[in-house]
């Protein structure tokens, strides 16, 4: 059994940081199903019942059988610090070091264990303390909270209304290349200027110049306005 107030391993915050993410997108529900973390982990579901034993007998989460799992506060403190140190260092590895934003989500992973809170405090600094990581998503504070963040669907958008692009929904790495081809990234002016029938493609101007862009690729995109984008 795990010993109270031990310290997580890697795979442990790795959970509940996925836990962590499920839930900050998932309004209608205080718990996740432990079919939607394993599809997410990308494991079967007898090892995230292992996990999700480990992490129940250590604190960090609540279980209700039927219903799912429910991180505690010990748990969201866990996630959303694991979760600070990956989009930093995403934002680090793009602004400073000059990677692809379709590169740095993997590059994340493997250097967070490596890289002590000292380090990526510095690092936060040297990129100017930014609001979200290289894909739009927000930056948890250092204080454990998490900035609450507004927008809406490319697909759901007003036609001819300018919006700011606020996140990409994906990692996929060729769809992010491609859409760095249009243009189209976190902070980027966009308007929808028409939108084809039947799930038909996007005409958009990104920055002023015209583009258009498929329905399934669309559907990543979220933007929101500019007082929106700034978090604040």
């Amino acid at each position: 059994m795990e010993v109270l107030g031990m310290e997580p391993s890697v795979a442990m915050q790795e959970y509940l940081a996925e836990a962590y993410r499920i839930h900050y997108y998932q309004t209608d529900d205080q718990y996740i199903s432990t079919s939607a973390l394993a599809d997410t982990m990308h494991v079967s579901a007898p090892a995230v019942t292992r996990m999700v034993q480990r992490l129940k007998e250590a604190d960090f989460l609540d279980h209700e059988p039927y219903r799912g799992i429910k991180l505690t506060r010990k748990g969201e403190l866990e996630a959303l610090a694991y979760i600070r140190k990956h989009r930093i260092v995403e934002r680090f590895l793009v602004d400073a070091m000059g990677f692809g934003w379709h590169q740095v989500h993997d590059l994340a992973d493997e250097m967070g264990p490596s890289v002590t809170d000292r380090v990526v405090e510095r690092m936060n600094e040297m990129v100017g303390y930014p609001r979200r990581c290289a894909h739009g998503e927000p930056i948890p504070h250092a204080d454990g909270t998490m900035p609450r963040v507004v927008d809406y669907l490319l697909t759901d958008a007003e036609l001819g209304k300018t919006y700011i692009v606020s996140r990409a929904n994906t990692h996929d790495e060729e769809k992010l290349v491609y859409l760095d081809t249009l243009g189209i990234k976190p902070g980027v002016h966009l308007k929808l200027v028409e939108r084809a029938p039947f799930n038909g493609p996007l005409h958009l101007e990104v920055n002023g110049k015209p583009c258009f862009i498929g329905h399934e690729l669309s559907s990543v995109i979220r933007v929101c306005s500019q007082q929106e984008f700034e978090l604040v």
